[in-house]
């Protein structure tokens, strides 16, 4: 019962959360969502639906080593580092999962997991995406885009199930990126494209 309690009520935060639209820097996303922000080397991960639970992990010398090697790749030019920040997703995902015991996060949303503490719906996805996006930009491993606070779309009115994602901004070209890691399994690589094309998606869209 307890566990049918704590699943309806994920499931009202993701139904309620994923519905706001989001504004401003991640400081203000952090604030909103009731979530930590980063410092230079720790992520507080979000998992449980809703970041329903926050989970320290501190990278270390050699993570903060790694992280920099698979953006440096990237620095050629603006689609090398999307295609590089979308390898540190995964990195990052894969070096949290003992710790928060993720390693099994399904992808997409499946109501039966609401609630479940190794499980993460779009709102902990977006705010770990972010969070290790800000300690990459505060670390100087971004050469072609800057980090943005999440946003999100759908309202059921419209037709599509409320979901959020993080987001990189093109420096030079100013346009705006989705990193979405939630339609994908733990470790598995995000959905990047332009986030004018993520607002227009449906469900059902490839």
């Amino acid at each position: 019962m307890k566990r049918l309690v704590m699943a309806a009520g994920a499931l009202g935060l993701v139904l309620s959360g994923c519905a706001g639209q989001a504004v401003g820097t991640p400081k203000s996303w952090y604030a909103y969502r009731n979530a930590v922000a980063p410092s230079s080397a720790k992520v507080v991960i979000c998992h449980g639906f809703g970041c329903a639970w926050r989970t320290p992990v501190s990278f270390s010398s050699a993570d903060m080593k790694q992280l920099a090697s698979i953006l440096k790749n990237g620095a050629s030019s603006p689609q090398a580092e999307r295609a590089a920040i979308s390898r540190a997703v995964q990195w990052q995902e894969k070096r949290v999962a003992p710790v928060v015991g993720s390693a099994n996060d399904a992808g997409g949303f499946d109501a039966q997991n609401a609630g479940v503490r190794g499980q993460m719906d779009c709102i902990d996805e977006a705010t770990n995406t972010t969070s290790l996006l800000v300690v990459a930009e505060k670390a100087g491993l971004l050469t072609h885009h800057s980090v943005r606070s999440p946003v999100a779309r759908g309202f059921f009115l419209d037709g599509r199930y409320p979901h959020a994602t993080a987001v990189v901004t093109e420096k030079a070209a100013g346009k705006s990126f989705a990193v979405d890691s939630w339609p994908h399994a733990n470790g598995v690589a995000p959905d990047i494209m332009p986030l004018d094309t993520w607002f227009a998606k449906y469900p059902g869209d490839a």
